[in-house]
């Protein structure tokens, strides 16, 4: 049936609702429509309050078509004083201080303090939807509130608060100095950006809202030398790769051929300890050939690349959500998110300034060590290919010798190579990825 609101301030709006629907549900209908709390609301019918929340609207006679009252009605004591009398006087006592009343008891029934940092912390808190935006726009907020104590969340709330305030009160000095001054026509410039973009926003938040929510990563169940391994799949890598705690944990670390040793960069940068020429990874009834690069720190255990893809003509079906293994037509189902692994699941929250600063001195010191081991290495090869008869290394210009040290190859090796080859660069360079790459002569 269709029931008609009404409110003293003059709103109407119109619901439709079922006959057996209950007052208090109908109630919260109301608070989606005009935003009053639903314990605020007093409903009156043909000029007579229905209080019982419990009983529905056909038990009291409402039928299709009629019309009803919405009051607000603020704290407990205006939620019975505020109702119409029988005799249809409407007066609300509810701001007249009783006598006796203690003053504690009068605040309880004041609104709460929109900028207290305990209401906000509780309101966040009891709100998913307002802690996930927290966690996407304001990570630091975010990360007092979550892992934090009050006293931290309330002194980040209270500067940005204060940040804030600060530069709104040096737009408007800015602004009344001089509006037409470089620095004021700037900023009024990016503030009508910063408008264009939020109407972008609404926009795309109106037509098309799916493209604010995250998706969940490709990842497969296969199994590498018996233990099983949930993997990525990224056609965006060049390579596959493995982490060294899985690849100790399916015993393969005994292949690595450390020679491969290196850095990898991307999104990220980490240390390469080496590569698996030749495994086997079954997908399915299917045993697929492929080689692995073993970084040291690495979260995600293992990682299909585009080399793996390419090579069994592997087919990304999102229609179906499947892997098709072009090779052998093997389709294998990507995994739902709560099968994936814990890091790649969607409730994990934003990392935290401290904790990606900690990440990037870890990566630092990885690089690091990564050179010192991969020039210590190179350097004994280099020291017993070396002619001992020229214990004085020729001179060549450091513009030369440089970018061949980029490469990676230590100093000895690149003057020993631009010795042999005339200072040619070229030949060097080929001279030495040959020999990092020689393949050791078998057990004897």
């Amino acid at each position: 049936m269709q029931i008609t609101v009404t409110t003293l301030s003059d709103q109407i709006f119109t619901l439709d609702v079922s006959d057996d629907l209950e007052l208090e549900n109908f109630k919260a209908l109301c608070e989606f429509e005009i935003g009053i709390p639903a314990r605020e609301i007093g409903i009156t019918w043909n000029g007579k309050p229905i209080q019982d929340d419990k009983r529905s609207l056909s038990s009291y006679g409402i039928k299709h078509g009629d019309m009803l009252l919405l009051q607000h009605n603020r704290g407990s004591q205006g939620l019975q004083q505020s109702m119409p009398r029988q005799g249809g006087f409407d007066i609300d006592f509810g701001s007249v201080p009783i006598p006796g009343t203690s003053q504690q008891s009068v605040a309880r029934n004041q609104p709460p303090d929109p900028e207290d940092p305990a209401y906000i912390r509780e309101l966040l808190l009891k709100n998913p939807h307002e802690l996930s935006l927290l966690r996407e726009r304001n990570p630091e907020l975010a990360e007092a509130l979550i892992n934090g104590t009050f006293e931290k969340f309330k002194d980040v709330l209270q500067r940005q608060t204060r940040e804030r305030k600060e530069k709104e009160m040096e737009r408007i000095q800015l602004m009344n100095a001089d509006p037409f001054s470089a620095e004021a026509q700037k900023m009024i410039a990016e503030e009508i950006r910063m408008k264009n973009v939020e109407s972008n926003m609404e926009t795309s938040i109106e037509y098309s809202p799916e493209s604010f929510g995250q998706v969940v990563m490709l990842y497969i169940d296969c199994v590498v030398n018996g233990h099983h391994v949930k993997a990525f799949v990224d056609s965006g890598a060049q390579m596959t790769i493995m982490s060294e705690a899985c690849a100790e944990r399916c015993n393969i670390m005994r292949l690595v051929d450390r020679r491969w040793g290196g850095i990898a960069k991307g999104v990220g940068t980490q240390q390469i300890i080496g590569r698996v020429h030749l495994g086997q990874i079954q997908i399915g009834k299917d045993y697929l050939q492929s080689s692995f690069s073993i970084l040291k720190d690495q979260p995600m255990d293992m990682l299909l690349g585009l080399d793996m893809l390419k090579r069994h003509q592997c087919c990304i079906d999102l229609k179906r959500n499947l892997l098709v293994i072009g090779t052998t037509g093997t389709e294998t189902r990507f995994l739902d998110e709560t099968d994936l692994p814990g890091h790649a699941r969607l409730n994990v929250g934003p990392m935290s300034p401290k904790a990606a600063e900690e990440e990037d001195k870890l990566l630092a010191e990885a690089i690091h060590k990564s050179q010192t081991e991969h020039q210590g290495t190179a350097g004994a090869s280099s020291n017993t290919n070396t002619n001992s008869s020229s214990n004085t290394p020729p001179s060549f210009p450091e513009q030369v010798i440089k970018p061949l040290m980029d490469l990676g190859f230590p100093r000895e090796a690149v003057i020993h190579e631009l010795t042999l080859a005339n200072g040619n660069s070229q030949q060097a360079m080929g001279a030495l990825f040959a020999k990092s790459l020689k393949v050791p002569d078998g057990p004897k």
